[in-house]
């Protein structure tokens, strides 16, 4: 695609990981002239590790609550509501199912503070805040009670019993009575029919994933080599919309200073002798060819430790580049497609052209799956098949495995180095394409058909997508799109939805 004046077009490109080595990027670079080139920064809650991404997960904190009632029997009237707890010995046990339960929920990205047993809007007024997520075991008790609790924290969730266990109250009235407030209209504020589980822990794991990931999205330290941008004239105010609903902290490192680091870089002895060993290493990996100047290869190595190093002293694990087909070239004598890459398979999330547009759910959909993403061009979709292409992709693209690949030029320049990963045919895959005003996105799951070679960006698959040509070709959005290994459309739009961003799955 041709450069525009609208937008800076940047086919990055990603590869695999390489094994830390006794070298640091702290080391390396530090001192001098060097360290004062890193803005110094709050470490924001973000944690350092050596030879790794800088930035820890932070789990999902969960409150499980468990609202009964413990009636009293009065002749010739109704003393009782639906559903099989109504003592303090039926609360006991039904604290001892749902601890078990929990207890197979927990996990890296779930913690679980202890269990409540709640009866009253006092009682419940009193529980302790803090948690990112109440749960709700609706067994009885008051609507106001369940407001309480609802007000409680970001989000909530009801879980009601059918089958799994005995009978609960708001199995019965969860709709009409809570989140309807007896009248048609939704009425409580935060929730929806997509916030009350029946039965299934599973319906409750995906849930938890999804609001696990958005936890990690919201406030989210990146920095911006050449400053924040967007694609087009709809992503003006792409970077400023990415800030109020995801409230990304957004450092700008800008080209300047970058060529300041890539100088001190190349003079470094010690870092080019690392990063022809990397070279080596690299190129002697199964499946992998070089089909452009090794040079451009150990340039790739020695930008990704300039970026490394900027991240680190930033505290945070995710970077975007702007100008990236035409600026960093002449700097780094190759182009951003390797080290991004790189980036990508060292865990990082390194993401090209500065577009906040898509960025976003690049994140989002990295911390819900778990994997690497794929940041694409998208054709036209015809006969439910639609080629995505970039010169970023990484090789790790289930987090573990390195993918094939030909390291060949970026395609528009045919300069530097950027790898054709070839992604495995038969997976399946999930896609999102933003809108440029963070209202509607689109979404859909299909699986890689192909792994052409195609005289465009260098990584392409042809994904085989379900659903309708026509209504995708009618409901795109946006330009960029986001793509990654796995099914996880339904927890990016549950999550989604509670910054107010609907998301339509075709």
């Amino acid at each position: 695609m041709k450069s525009e004046a609208s937008y800076n077009p940047c086919r990055c490109c990603q590869a695999p990981a390489r094994n830390p080595g006794a070298l640091s990027r702290r080391g390396l670079l530090s001192g001098g002239a060097a360290a004062g080139l890193f803005p110094a920064l709050p470490l924001g809650g973000l944690a350092a590790e050596s030879g790794g991404p800088a930035a820890t997960r932070l789990p999902l904190k969960v409150q499980p609550v468990l609202v009964y009632e413990t009636p009293q029997r009065a002749e010739a009237t109704s003393w009782r509501n639906w559903g099989a707890i109504h003592t303090e010995q039926d609360a006991a046990q039904e604290k001892n199912r749902i601890q078990a339960e929990i207890a197979a929920l927990a996990s890296a990205e779930v913690e679980f503070l202890p269990l409540a047993g709640i009866r009253t809007p006092e009682e419940a007024s009193k529980l302790a805040q803090g948690q990112d997520l109440t749960v709700i075991y609706a067994a009885g008790g008051s609507v106001k009670t369940h407001e309480v609790l609802a007000s409680a924290s970001k989000w909530c969730i009801m879980f009601v019993r059918h089958r799994s266990g005995p009978v609960y109250l708001w199995y019965e009235i969860a709709h009409p009575r809570f989140l309807r407030k007896t009248v048609d209209p939704y009425g409580q504020p935060g929730m929806d029919e997509q916030d009350v589980v029946v039965d299934s822990q599973a319906e409750l794991r995906w849930r938890f994933r999804a609001l696990a990931g958005l936890k990690n999205t919201l406030g989210k330290r990146i920095v911006a080599f050449g400053g924040a941008s967007g694609w087009g004239a709809g992503g003006r105010q792409a970077a400023e919309n990415a800030r109020r609903i995801f409230q990304l902290d957004i450092r700008t490192i800008g080209y300047p200073q970058l060529g300041e680091m890539i100088k001190q870089a190349r003079a470094n002895d010690a870092l080019v002798k690392k990063a022809r060993v990397e070279t080596e290493a690299y190129l002697k990996q199964k499946g992998t060819t070089l089909e452009t100047k090794r040079e451009f290869v150990t340039n790739a190595f020695l930008l990704a430790e300039v970026f490394q190093q900027a991240l680190e002293q930033s505290q945070t694990d995710c970077m975007t580049i702007n100008q990236c087909m035409n600026t960093i070239m002449p700097m780094a004598e190759t182009t951003a497609c390797l080290p991004l890459s790189l980036l990508n398979d060292r865990g990082y999330m390194a993401f090209c052209e500065s577009d906040f547009v898509v960025i976003p759910s690049g994140i989002l959909l990295r911390y819900i799956s778990g994997n690497p993403v794929f940041m694409n061009d998208p054709t036209y979709p015809h006969d439910n098949l639609v080629t995505l292409a970039h010169c970023t992709a990484p090789r790790k693209m289930d987090g573990r495995r390195v993918e094939p690949a030909r390291i060949l030029t970026h395609f528009e320049s045919d300069y530097g180095a950027a790898p054709k990963v070839e992604m495995r045919r038969g997976q399946r895959v999930t896609t999102i394409d933003p809108d440029f005003n963070f209202k509607r996105w689109l979404a859909f799951e299909g699986e890689i058909a192909a792994a052409p070679f195609l005289p465009i960006c260098r990584s392409q698959i042809d994904v085989a997508f379900q659903g309708s040509s026509e209504r995708l070709i009618r409901e795109m959005k946006g330009f960029h799109w986001m793509t990654c290994y796995g099914s996880h459309a339904r927890e990016s739009r549950y999550a989604l939805k509670k910054v107010g961003i609907e998301m339509e799955i075709v």
